[in-house]
Order: structure tokens, then sequence, then C-alpha cells
């Protein structure tokens, strides 16, 4: 007895549907180790160097410097050979930042400022000199651009710059990923526009009134809580997925909402410590939370054209795509939650 002919189609369905198995665990396993990687879960913070020039001669230094996982990120500021290197210099841990603050003989006349390490981060280095003829200047050091000439008087205009830092601050926060990762499980797609419009609104009130200093959360409860917000999805969505029913799933727009408004302070911890450039604090601050919906809209748009594209092929979305997504949720969601407590 001859057997049917099999199809090149169910040729691939077979061997997709044998290796199905391999997926999930492809997955939780890449989630991990992004979890113990040193940046997991934190934003790129952007660093600050402050030179004041004073009639007397001397330059007061202020270096703030992020600080991710417990550990300073190794970049230090290197002044022209005139300055004189520091006798002692003051230091303070605020939580997210060390500062460290000094005095040194010196004139803002010549040479070069450098940040030696900048290259090998992906954060930037916002530089204020301010003159003691009263002039101001700016600067926008990155880890392609990591020194500038004194000599120049050209200034960068910092405000600018916050458009980038706000979407780096999204697209490699894993944390925020992580719980816009959750909502577009538990939303049905023709609803996904408006519980992402209403995390948006949320995260973009709380941002500007902790950015502009009407009110601040300490980070290590905020961060605690963000966790908590994504296992919290992780545990609806299996709820939903076992045909229960809660206040979330039937009006998800309101728990996106309401945790918008606690991710709006951790997005506003990369603003906290290097503050707003005076004069430019609202376009800054605009530009800033532009910047978090570019890096939230491609996020969406990558998840939403992957979802699509493996529908296009003859294998169970459910399988290779929404069961791994919430492992990788749950599991992370989990782990946050308890390195955040126990740290």
């Amino acid at each position: 007895m001859t057997r049917p002919p099999v199809s090149a189609s169910s040729k691939l369905q077979n061997r997709l549907s044998g290796a199905c198995w391999l997926w999930p665990i492809l997955l939780i396993a890449l989630g991990l180790l992004l979890a113990v990687s040193p940046a997991a879960a934190h934003e790129i913070r952007p660093a600050a160097l402050e030179l004041t020039e004073k009639a007397d001669g001397t330059v007061a230094v202020i270096w703030k410097q992020p600080v991710l996982s417990g550990r300073k990120l190794r970049m230090r500021p290197v002044l022209p050979a005139q300055c004189a290197p520091p006798d002692q210099t003051q230091q303070e841990f605020t939580g997210t930042a060390t500062i460290e603050s000094w005095q040194t003989a010196c004139r803002l006349d010549r040479g070069e400022v450098r940040i030696e390490g900048l290259e090998q981060t992906l954060t930037d280095v916002f530089v204020r000199l301010n003159f003691a003829d009263r002039r101001e200047q700016t600067r926008v050091l990155r880890p392609a651009s990591t020194a500038f000439s004194l000599d120049a008087q050209t200034s960068d205009s910092p405000a600018s710059a916050y458009l980038r830092i706000g979407a780096e601050h999204m697209l490699f926060g894993w944390d925020h990923l992580l719980f816009v990762l959750g909502l577009l499980l538990l939303t049905p797609v023709r609803r996904i526009f408006w519980v992402v419009t209403a995390f948006t609104a949320g995260h973009s009130l709380t941002l500007a009134i902790t950015a502009l200093g009407l009110f601040r959360l300490p980070s290590g409860p905020v961060e605690l809580l963000i966790a908590l917000s994504i296992f919290f999805l992780a545990v609806e969505v299996v709820r939903k997925r076992s045909g229960k029913t809660s206040l979330t799933i039937r009006q998800p727009w309101i728990v996106a909402a309401a945790f918008g408004l606690l991710h709006g302070l951790g997005f506003a911890g990369a603003l906290a410590d290097i503050g707003l450039p005076k004069g430019q604090e609202i376009w800054a601050l605009l530009l800033f939370n532009l910047g978090v919906e570019i890096g939230q809209i491609l996020f969406v748009a990558t998840i939403l054209v992957g979802y699509w594209l493996i529908g296009r092929l003859p294998v169970d979305r459910q399988i290779w795509l929404t069961r791994p997504a919430l492992y990788l949720v749950g599991s992370l969601g989990a782990y946050y939650t308890l390195t955040r407590i126990l740290v």
C-alpha cells in the first residue's frame, strides 16, 4: 500500500510542531539571561557634569553618575591639563546615583573636557559650564563623542537630547517593556490602541508632575511596585485563559491608566538626578515624553507585526508566541519582584 504524498506545507508544519517545545525554553532562557545582566530592568540614565568658574581662579565641579544594580558605571571626568588634581572630594549616594564634588585651581579658557570610559556605555553626559563672567554653555557628550574643546564657543541645546534619552529609557527599560507586553497579552487586538493610550496618559501625567519637582517618591518602593505590576498582569492573563473574569480583564484600560501613573514615576527617575535644563524645562520634558512614546510605539508595532507574521505560518500562535510571552512576563515579573524585595 503506497503512502499519500506529503506536501511541503505539511512537512514544514510537522517540523515546526515537533520543535515547538524548544521555543518557550529558549525565550525564557533569553529572558533570564537579560535579567541577570547588570543593566537589566533599569533604564538608561544620563550622567551630568557641572563646572562653575569662580572669580578667585577656582572651578567647582559636580559629577553625577548613575548607579545600575548597585554598581557605578566606569566613567570619570578628565579636566584640562591646567586644572590641578583635587586634594579631596565629597561623595553622596542618592540611591540611583552618586554625586561627587570638589574644587580645583583652574580656568575654563582652553583645553579639553573628556569623559573617560563613556565610549563603553550606552548613556549620555550632560555638561554645564558656568563661567565667571556669567556666560553659560551646555554640551551633550555621547559614547561616539566623548570630549569637547573649551576653545570652541558653540553650545549644544540639551533639550534636543532628551528625545533620545526618552526613547532609550523605554527601549532599554525591560520592566516597562514587560508591562506593555503584558497589556498586549491581556487586551483584544481591536482594543489595543485605547489601552496603550490609557497607559500613555497615566505615565505622562506623573512624569510631568515628578520631573517638575511637584511630587516625588523614593526609587526603591517605585521599582518594587513596578515589578509587582508586571507579575499582576501575568496572573490576570492566566485567569483570562482559564475562562475567569475580573475588572482588569473586562476593562484593561483602567489598570493600564492606574499602573501608568506608577510607571511615570519610574520614567521620571531618568531625569531626577540631572534635572531639566534651565529655561527649557517644558520643552525638554515634552521631548523626553515624546521619546518614550516613540520607543513604546516601536515596541508595540514590532510585537503586532511578529504576531501577524507567525499567523501566516502553519503553526499555532498560542504555542509559538502567546504562551512563551506569558511565561516570560510571569517569570521575569516574579524575578524582579523578589530581587527588589531582597536587595
